[in-house]
């Protein structure tokens, strides 16, 4: 199997890569990186518009061409974006980073506490729960910034400080929203002892099981 991996953020590399080949070693994986996405997203105020809908398009049909049997973006906060690709392509899987996580968490049962690093996140993924997900976010304010400048104890401790915060109100399951913090799921789970999801994790089984693999 053929796998795409389209990233925005070059933190998102490692951790998907890491869990294919923990999971699914003989899957054949192709990296696509344009970590020009989420700057200029962050950047413009334009939203996820025309052009950004086109970009990741272009992306896309770059990598059927290679022979990519599927699709997994590692961006999470260019939901509508993903929608529209695989709504071209019903012939393939094209996933959302968070589909997998979010249908995990909901089989989870209980309160979700969401966390991300990355602003636009939190506006983009919480109308992917299911109506009725009881459901709370919190921002690990300054984690993508300590893990842009390579201080990853500083990044963790930010994650872990906002799963804190989320338990404190009573969430019952940790999910990390973006697959670079996915490097924090031990430290939260040490110190909070309790069901931590990430997105490269639940991503693979999902992927595994639509490929009949």
């Amino acid at each position: 199997m053929r796998i795409a991996l389209i990233h925005a953020l070059a933190h998102s590399v490692a951790p998907i890569n890491e869990e294919l080949e923990r999971r699914w070693p003989e899957a054949l994986r192709m990296n696509l990186l344009d970590d020009s996405l989420s700057a200029d997203l962050a950047r413009n105020g334009a939203g996820l518009d025309a052009t950004m809908h086109q970009r990741f398009e272009d992306l896309s049909a770059y990598a059927e061409r290679t022979g990519a049997q599927a699709i997994l973006f590692t961006c999470s906060a260019f939901g509508p974006c993903i929608e529209a690709v695989a709504q071209r392509r019903p012939h393939m899987p094209v996933l959302k980073p968070n589909e997998a996580m979010v249908a995990d968490a909901v089989e989870h049962g209980g309160r979700v506490g969401l966390i991300a690093s990355f602003g636009p996140t939190l506006e983009s993924m919480p109308p992917e729960f299911p109506a009725g997900t009881e459901l709370m976010t919190r921002l690990a304010d300054g984690a993508l910034e300590a893990l842009n400048r390579g201080d990853t104890a500083a990044h963790d401790a930010l994650v872990v400080e906002a799963a804190r915060w989320l338990a404190g109100q009573g969430c019952e399951v940790i999910a990390l929203a973006q697959f670079s913090m996915a490097r924090a799921q031990m430290a939260v789970h040490r110190a909070l002892d309790m069901p931590v999801l990430t997105t490269p994790g639940s991503a693979v089984r999902m992927l595994r099981h639509r490929l009949g693999a």
